[in-house]
């Protein structure tokens, strides 16, 4: 019987551009709520001063989402700079974490023109979750494929070890916006913890596999 050959990885250059794409494409639509309130704002006469006021929580959370979305886009770029072959598997899991940054702008627009409450808190803190949890999704994948990038085991680990930090702090700042609505989400300030906890939880590891880079590549 002749045996089947193996699926090739997909190209790292497609890949990288699909995903620059779509990120672009995100972080354009979080503007559109506001381009509606300025036409809106003419439609009404109101001043600049008047349309800065009136719609401070629709800016605040373009800035906001437009920020976290910039630096989900770094973490992933940095994650996947010397990533040397997408398997289907990888790809997935990439586009479940696109998926979480398309849909971003949604609980936005929720969080810039709604009263809000604990359902869109979980819409919009449950989402950056989401892209937290795909995240790692990829990083445990490459550490059980290390063959698919150059990076040593040890930068692996840390991906892994910085994204269980901000997951905690993500679910830390869900709870926090769910029992202290409508001013919940001040406890999105926890995450800046993130590197603090990152650093503990990188020394107990590094504590259990003091020689993490010594395993041999897969």
């Amino acid at each position: 019987m002749t045996e089947r050959p193996r699926a090739q990885p997909f190209r790292t250059e497609r890949f990288k551009a699909f995903v620059d794409a779509v990120v672009a494409i995100a972080m354009t639509l979080l503007i559109l709520p506001l381009l509606e309130a300025v036409s809106d704002a003419a439609s009404g006469k109101l001043t600049t001063a008047e349309f800065f006021t009136e719609h401070s929580g629709q800016l605040l959370s373009f800035a906001l989402s437009f920020l976290l979305i910039a630096v989900f886009w770094m973490g992933h770029h940095s994650q996947y700079r010397n990533v040397e072959g997408i398997t289907p598997a990888l790809l997935w899991i990439n586009v479940a974490w696109m998926s979480t940054i398309v849909w971003l702008p949604v609980p936005t627009a929720m969080l810039g023109q709604m009263d809000a409450d604990p359902l869109q808190a979980v819409a919009y803190i449950g989402t950056l979750l989401l892209t937290q949890v795909t995240t790692l999704g990829g990083w445990l994948y490459l550490l059980r494929h290390p063959n698919l990038t150059a990076d040593p085991r040890s930068v692996l680990r840390a991906g892994v070890v910085g994204d269980v930090a901000a997951i905690v702090l993500f679910a830390v700042a869900l709870v926090i916006a769910i029992a202290a609505s409508p001013n919940g989400y001040i406890g999105l300030l926890v995450l800046l913890l993130n590197g603090p906890l990152a650093r503990l939880l990188s020394s107990a590891v590094q504590r259990r596999h003091p020689d993490s880079d010594a395993a041999p590549r897969e």
